[in-house]
């Protein structure tokens, strides 16, 4: 019960005390679940995580961009004039003017089973006159025009290399499984943020309370000073012990100092994680609205492995990075076939005097053209290249799956040594309390001894140095103990889930 009401007594007197020096400032109390969903939506870090799945989803959709049909479209115009001349068995011919139109149509493109495709149409008009000469005298000028196209179809298809998969089929795999470990990173960097704002918060309250023992403790050495100044003033103490309460008084106050500064610092610590914008928060006197309550929890080794190899983000990425090295062995697999392809065409052709003619021709298909056939390419070398990339993928996939078992092992280490870190510190809460209470026994007892002229002065002020002490110790441990179970949850990767925080990723 004494201790109690000494700890109320703390409280207040910080308020009264160190809340003096602030008054100018808005005092703004938040519990734990204020700052996390503070944290949450304009913490810094966060903010940059949470634009990295935003960027591999544009990166997995433009890989998908390797089969838009392109269309191409295009139309020209040539002239051109020929002199006349003689040919080789010196036979005048008279000068020819030409002039081609030509336009032409086309979608080309590729499929997801690796069949590269070509469709168009094209169509030319060629026009003009030739001048027709008899001796050396030109007589009169005849002329032409034609005009011819057609529709066509072409195809390619892989029967062995890229047929399984090729280039654009495995950048689409691999910006999937990019995506999955960009939202791994933003929940890593959540969980994070989580348990750094949480521990914080523990701070901020313990920095809180350290203020009041140290008021306490400097009460306590200005009631001793009064006292002995008394006892000096009347003959029964010697000037000595007045000056060493002096001193306690001048080394609690330097003391209270000191925790008062650790207490805006780590207000500061605190602002820095809640808000992307610092310079708004100078005015606020940020107040844990919590005491820092040390609750006993259950652990279970075997319950904390099984989280944390289920649902760490770092181990769900190596497995993510083991699969992507899985489908790139794939791809360099399929590289070793000999090249197979199946090819293919169709076409119609039409020709007249006028577009229309070569069009109508061109739809009656009187004059189709088709064929098909395979190409095989065969590497004489062996196909090193592709060789080697599979031997080196195939190391790479060992290499990786040794990493993951280590990391595996390391996280069963991590969260082994947080447990019996939580215990302990458990243990040090228990431990820390007791030893307050027989510090306020002992302290009560010895001041009694020194009214009744059985003690010192001295060994009134080292029962109060250590009670001061104990204090400390006690707020150190409540706060290293709630710090501790923050980690542990980090170290399993269930912080969210302790939390009661759902995320979803969009």
């Amino acid at each position: 019960m004494k201790l109690n009401l000494i700890s109320s007594f703390a409280l207040a007197a910080t308020a009264a005390g160190f809340g003096a020096d602030i008054q100018a400032a808005e005092t703004k109390s938040v519990t734990l679940q204020d700052c996390l969903q503070m944290a949450l939506e304009k913490n810094l870090d966060i903010r940059i995580q949470r634009l990295g799945p935003e960027i591999s989803r544009a990166a997995l959709w433009g890989s998908y961009g390797a089969y838009e049909p392109v269309l191409g479209a295009g139309a020209s115009y040539d002239s051109s004039t020929q002199a006349g001349g003689y040919d080789s068995q010196n036979r005048p011919y008279g000068t020819a003017q030409t002039s081609t139109e030509r336009f032409d149509l086309g979608i080309n493109g590729l499929l997801p089973t690796g069949l590269t495709y070509n469709m168009g149409t094209s169509f030319g008009d060629s026009y003009g006159s030739r001048e027709v000469t008899l001796g050396d005298f030109s007589i009169a000028r005849v002329p032409f025009e034609n005009t011819g196209g057609g529709l066509s179809f072409s195809f390619t298809q892989p029967l062995l290399k890229n047929f399984w998969i090729d280039s654009p089929r495995l950048n689409i795999a691999l910006n999937r499984k990019n995506l999955e470990s960009s939202q791994l990173t933003l929940r890593n960097q959540i969980i994070t943020t989580v348990t750094t704002v949480e521990v914080a918060y523990y701070e901020l309250i313990a920095a809180r309370e350290t203020i009041g023992a140290a008021q306490i403790g400097l009460q306590l050495a200005e009631q001793l000073l009064r006292e002995n100044q008394k006892r000096v003033e009347v003959g029964v103490l010697a000037p000595l012990d007045e000056k060493e309460s002096q001193s306690q008084v001048a080394a609690s106050r330097a003391t209270l100092l000191g925790a008062q500064n650790a207490y805006e610092t780590q207000q500061n610590q605190v602002k820095s994680l809640l808000d992307d914008q610092f310079a708004l928060w100078q005015n606020i006197d940020l107040t844990p609205a919590e005491p820092l309550a040390a609750e006993p929890e259950t652990f279970s080794l075997q319950d904390s492995w099984s989280k944390g190899i289920t649902l760490r983000p770092d181990l769900q990425q190596a497995k993510i990075d083991l699969e992507q090295r899985h489908i790139t062995l794939k791809y360099q697999k399929n590289q070793l076939f000999p090249q197979l392809d199946l090819t293919g065409s169709y076409a119609q052709g039409g020709s007249g005097k006028e577009f229309s003619d070569a069009m109508y021709v061109t739809r009656e298909g009187t004059y189709p053209r088709y064929s098909f056939g395979a190409v095989l390419s065969i590497p004489l070398g062996g196909n090193r290249q592709a060789r080697s990339s599979v031997r080196s993928s195939k190391a790479q996939i060992e290499q990786s799956l040794l990493r993951l078992k280590k990391l595996e092992q390391d996280v069963m280490v991590q969260i082994s040594d947080a447990i019996a870190h939580a215990r302990t510190s458990y243990q040090q809460v228990k431990a820390t309390e007791e030893a307050v209470a027989f510090a306020v026994d002992a302290l009560q007892a010895e001041q009694k001894k020194l009214e009744n002229g059985k003690s010192t002065s001295f060994q009134v002020l080292q029962l109060q140095r250590t009670l001061t002490q104990r204090r400390y110790e006690n707020i150190r441990a409540r706060a290293d103990y709630n710090s501790a179970l923050a980690r542990l949850a980090q170290a399993e990767g269930s912080t969210l889930e302790r939390r009661h925080i759902n995320l979803e990723i969009r």
